[in-house]
């Protein structure tokens, strides 16, 4: 009788907008070769009140997911929970995929990000006087979006968890030397370019794939993290010109 290896784990890590498997629809897909996990960050639980974020739960969430190890691949600030877990247990993290990484505490010093909290840091020094609804539309406003009131009761619970999320630049980040990273940005926003630029200063491959926030949903963004884990993790092998 031929017997047939388990699959390995892959935990897929949201970001502050829509939650688990609903926030990685077109990579769905890798749960055929991949034992694929979509988590949900902590406060993101379904049918419950918002919660404020706690980095070090979002952090326990990826490794108790990850089981004996596995790779794990995640957007936006999501990706701060991925490189938290990687560095408490480099022994469980295979690989990092990161989608437009909101890792912006990394990069506070560079002109970009400095610029962005210049903009954003007064709307969260002051988001405990204002309600969920003033919060989000300004939030939007600063993202040059013109956000309509939210009227839905699902509008208004987006509207308060996002008002309950700590500012990425925040986070306690450090770099996880040596281990295989892909960063993948949609090419739209310099602020996610500079991150990917940090990174790859740190050993990471960068390419981007169109999607602006998004790229995650594009072909391209799917052939990117298929390639770079079929390579063996590597640059070898991954489409595009590196970044």
């Amino acid at each position: 009788m031929r017997l047939h290896s388990s699959p390995e784990r892959m935990v897929f890590v949201h970001g502050a907008g829509v939650p688990g498997a609903a926030a990685w629809t077109n990579l769905h897909g890798l749960a055929l070769e991949y034992d694929c996990l979509f988590v949900r960050r902590h406060g993101f639980a379904p049918n419950a009140e918002p919660e404020p974020t706690d980095f070090a739960v979002d952090m326990r969430i990826v490794l108790e997911n990850l089981g004996s190890g596995g790779h794990v691949v995640a957007h936006a600030e999501g990706a701060v929970a991925a490189m938290m877990a990687a560095v408490e247990r480099p022994d469980l993290v295979r690989t990092l995929t990161l989608f437009e990484p909101a890792c912006l505490s990394l990069t506070v010093d560079l002109p970009v990000t400095s610029a962005y909290l210049e903009r954003r840091g007064p709307l969260f020094a002051a988001r405990e006087g204002l309600d969920d609804e003033q919060f989000a539309r300004e939030f939007f406003r600063l993202a040059g979006v013109d956000a309509a009131p939210p009227l839905t009761d699902s509008d208004r619970t987006a509207a308060r968890r996002l008002r309950l999320q700590a500012p990425p630049w925040e986070a306690p980040l450090h770099i996880v030397p040596g281990l295989p990273t892909l960063v993948v940005t949609g090419g739209w926003e310099p602020l996610y370019e500079e991150v990917a630029d940090y990174l790859v200063s740190t050993g990471a491959v960068h390419r981007q794939a169109g999607g602006n926030h998004r790229p995650q949903d594009t072909a391209e963004g799917r052939a990117l993290l298929t390639a770079f884990l079929r390579s063996g993790s590597g640059q070898s092998g991954l489409p595009g010109a590196p970044r």
